[in-house]
């Protein structure tokens, strides 16, 4: 069975870091892209934050670039998102995803997910 746990959401003051963990069982990690995604109150669409290839190519969304940075280990079977210079707009349901092919508007419904960690940002 294929889990994904996420871990390290919680409250955080604008210009505040948080680091949310994700980690994975069930697959082997060096074979999947493994990202994370945003769900926003009142959407039903998990928006992609940032993603990383197996190879360590990464994907940002350009409202986090350079503010958040994703990193993952294979052997742990873990994927970080270190998130600093947090804004109110950062809040949300975060998820983690593993999945062949992640990348913005792609089709999500073979993606692995978390259960989600809810980060909030205030003003």
């Amino acid at each position: 069975e294929v889990q994904l746990v996420e871990s390290g959401g919680g409250s955080v003051q604008a210009g505040g870091s948080l680091r949310l963990t994700c980690t994975v069982s069930g697959l082997t990690v060096d074979r999947f892209e493994l990202g994370w995604f945003r769900q926003d109150p009142g959407n039903e669409r998990r928006n992609l934050v940032a993603s990383m290839e197996s190879d360590g190519e990464t994907t940002y969304d350009k409202s986090v670039k350079d503010r958040f940075r994703i990193s993952r280990d294979n052997m742990k079977s873990v994927v970080y998102l270190e998130m600093s210079r947090m804004k109110p707009e950062d809040s949300g349901v975060y998820y983690c995803a593993a999945a062949k092919t992640i990348c913005f508007g792609c089709d999500q419904s073979t993606h692995f997910w978390g259960q989600g960690t809810q980060v909030t940002v205030s003003s």
